[in-house]
């Protein structure tokens, strides 16, 4: 079979690979469609954390069922793959949060992901999806993470949130943000993505980065003002200046990932008790709150979706996906 696998930072090459074995509890499925991330990005530029070369990237997946092993799946049957291999003994695990498992393994990030036409997966981590598109199928992970951020914070109706970085993860944050009740407010360097926000994603407000400091009397208001912070850029200058925003007992989201050691000022948290959480990841019921949400038309499908490759153009034309100027949110692979 075909797969694309990520050599080094860079480098993606094509190769003809064996058919992975299927284990116990395992079923082999057919990929369809897969979703390209912020992780798939950052590993093809060399600046992923958690993440060794070479790898098959790929963890947004839309699959068929192509063995089913006597299972109580049928051949052909639509699936979502959820990519989080759980140890299911762990702490984390036993509390319901296999998102963090202390064994986690990230299909694509700590083993060979989906850039190939067939994978082996445990059973337990298919959910049947027949009413989806494969588009919609690959766009549940990425929405899940949102989903799981947003429950995470305990968003509720006429919170404000702030939402730093409109990627796909921060504008999603900001679509079930809205669902929640909440008034939102987008922030970012991009004119263009801040468009994006207000007109698809139901932004309230929209923020320049740069526009928000001392000295500017008309933005005072969005210091301390927000009882939720998510960051969804993954910068560090950025996710060192979300506290500012947070109001006193409020809550900073860490959604985004950087690589090294953060620096906050301690006295200005402490006189807010402020709540830092990170949020990682999601489990099985995100996955089927974003179900139930894309089978109720909820989330701007149309405009999260920009870019589709096929499977043949990944080595050629993946490093386009990166450029800024072509306003990339989602884009997705198609394979043969």
């Amino acid at each position: 079979m075909k797969a694309l696998r990520c050599e080094r930072p860079g480098l993606f090459l094509a190769h003809d690979v064996p058919l992975p074995g299927v284990g116990k509890d395992e079923m082999m499925v057919k990929i369809h469609q897969v979703g390209i991330c912020g992780t798939d990005l950052h590993a093809f530029a060399g600046n992923q954390a958690f993440f060794s070369y070479p790898r098959i990237l790929g963890h947004e997946i839309a699959a068929s069922v192509s063995q089913a092993n006597g299972t109580a799946f049928s051949e052909g049957e639509q699936v979502v793959v959820i990519p989080y291999i759980h140890c299911g003994t762990c702490i984390a695990c036993l509390s319901g949060k296999t998102n963090c498992c202390e064994t986690l393994q990230v299909l694509g990030v700590h083993t060979d992901g989906a850039m190939q036409e067939f994978l082996a997966v445990p059973e337990t981590l298919l959910i049947p999806t027949p009413q989806l598109t494969w588009t919609e199928m690959a766009m549940v992970e990425p929405l899940a993470v949102a989903a799981h951020a947003v429950k995470r914070a305990e968003v509720k109706k006429g919170d404000r949130v702030l939402v730093m970085g409109c990627g796909p993860i921060g504008l999603a944050i900001m679509a079930f943000s809205k669902i929640a009740g909440a008034t939102v407010t987008a922030m970012d360097l991009n004119a263009e993505r801040l468009k994006v926000a207000s007109s698809w994603f139901s932004a309230d407000h929209t923020l320049p980065t740069g526009q928000e400091g001392a000295g500017q009397t008309e933005n005072l208001t969005h210091k301390s003002n927000y009882q939720v912070v998510f960051d969804a850029t993954g910068n560090k200058q950025a996710m060192e200046s979300g506290p500012f925003y947070a109001c006193h007992g409020g809550k900073y989201v860490l959604v985004g990932l950087y690589k090294e050691n953060l620096c906050f000022h301690h006295p200005s948290i402490h006189a807010k008790e402020l709540s830092l959480l990170c949020s990682r990841n999601a489990t099985k019921e995100d996955f089927l709150t974003v179900i139930h949400t894309l089978e109720n038309n909820q989330f701007p499908i149309k405009a999260y979706h920009t870019h589709t490759l096929n499977f043949e153009e990944i080595p050629d034309k993946f490093e386009e996906l990166i450029k800024p100027s072509n306003q990339v949110i989602k884009a997705m692979i198609q394979f043969p």
